[in-house]
């Protein structure tokens, strides 16, 4: 059984130190989460309940566990990405009252699995997902915890993706919240948050500009855009690949061009995957790019670059600078990897995240969806939810009253009009 971050680490005291700066930060910009403390602190809905959480162990992620253990609940948690937890972030969390992290950085396979074991054996009521890796595990592994659960909350695109599939399948068999699907996290999290932090991430780890550089997109879904979108404002030509017609076209008349991977393989400097599907850069596209090209993957898991191909291809690889394999061709070009291909914005050694103001609307959406599963979970069957409008908005209407941001209402009138069938012209 994995060990806490705490027994992991030869200086627990500095690691912890540090890791409560980041999160103090953090939580001077996050009013959201803030507000909701303050309720959960003063109600304790939590009381009784155990969180099990598999998700990216950063000082943002900790702040949404520390309220949620506020409001009474015992949290276990450990990440969702070999590469994405900062080690004094995890240990700052496993010192809070009423909360076990297991994350660490860097770690195999076995390891990885072992601390979501970890995170199953306090027996949660409810998981907070982001990728759908615990949920799985529970399905697949721990059955027998099926019963006692609650249900759940998913972060991310991917892991919605294949909540939905595991639903259409009938295998699962407890409500899951589709938290991605949400205007205030897709609208915000996926474009802004992406956008901003895998542009950033990449900069950071190169010394590179994005000023005249062709940047190819993979995708165009709200990750696609968000990149596009801020990589165009840093005065690149960006290119955007495409599967879906109307998602093409959409890119296409939003000023982009759009081509086929095989011949956007020839004009990019930099390639962006967005997908979250796999095999979106292989072999043959590869053969094709020049020299010094960079690849990132700002999708889910490390599959939407074939590395294994291009590990084959190789005739050398090095470490081209800290967080960047470079893979050299027989030909001499040489291919540059970003963070092994997993998440950029997370996983390379200088990656922060998204925005913190960005993932306090996320993980506020979060902890309402864990307080509906605790004050209303009887009303959800086994399945795939929407998450509540209502409570979509009450997290709007939380930031906007930090940002002293008014707005109207609809009068009576006009509540009743938009309502009704029967006014004609």
């Amino acid at each position: 059984m994995t060990d806490p971050i705490s027994k992991q680490l030869d200086d627990v005291e500095a690691a912890r130190e540090s890791g409560r700066r980041k999160m103090d930060w953090a939580v001077q910009h996050m009013p959201i989460l803030g507000a909701l403390r303050a309720s959960f602190e003063a109600d304790q809905p939590f009381a009784g309940e155990t969180i099990g959480m598999a998700m990216h162990v950063e000082a943002k992620t900790a702040v949404l566990a520390e309220v949620l253990a506020a409001g009474g609940a015992e949290v276990a948690m450990t990440g969702c990405n070999p590469l994405s937890t900062h080690d004094d972030v995890s240990a700052a969390l496993d010192a809070v009252d009423g909360v076990t992290c297991y994350a660490k950085r860097g770690v195999d396979d076995e390891e990885y699995y072992g601390a979501m074991e970890a995170v199953l054996a306090h027996e949660p009521t409810i998981t907070v997902d982001d990728g759908m890796d615990l949920v799985a595990m529970v399905h697949e592994d721990y059955p027998e915890l099926i019963d006692t659960i609650v249900g759940g909350a998913e972060e991310t695109t991917t892991g919605v993706h294949r909540l939905r599939a595991m639903d259409a399948d009938g295998e699962l068999d407890y409500p899951m919240f589709a938290v991605n699907d949400t205007p205030m996290k897709r609208l915000f999290d996926n474009v802004h948050g992406t956008g901003e932090s895998s542009l950033a991430s990449i900069a950071m780890t190169t010394n590179l500009s994005w000023a005249g550089k062709t940047v190819v997109v993979a995708g165009y879904g709200y990750c696609g855009k968000g990149v596009a979108k801020k990589a165009s404002g840093q005065n690149a030509d960006v290119v955007v690949t495409e599967v879906e017609p109307r998602r093409a076209l959409e890119a296409h008349m939003e000023g982009y061009d759009v081509l086929p991977m095989a011949d956007a393989a020839e004009e990019g400097d930099v390639f962006i995957t967005t997908t979250g599907n796999r095999d979106v850069i292989v072999e043959e596209h590869f053969e094709r790019m020049q020299d010094g090209v960079l690849l990132a993957n700002a999708g889910h898991f490390d599959v939407e670059i074939d590395l294994e191909a291009l590990s084959e291809m190789a005739a050398d690889t090095y470490e081209a600078r800290d967080g960047v394999q470079g893979y050299e061709m027989e030909d001499g070009r040489r291919l540059n990897v970003l963070a092994e291909g997993r998440l950029v914005n997370l996983a390379t050694p200088v990656a922060l995240g998204h925005p913190v103001e960005v993932m306090d609307q996320s993980f506020g959406i979060q902890a309402v969806c864990v307080r509906e599963l605790v004050e209303n979970g009887d009303a959800y069957d086994a399945g795939v939810h929407d998450v509540p409008d209502r409570l979509d908005k009450e997290v709007a209407e939380i930031k906007l009253a930090a940002e002293g941001v008014e707005f109207d209402s609809l009068t009576e009138t006009q509540a009743e009009y938009m309502d009704s069938w029967q006014h004609g012209t």
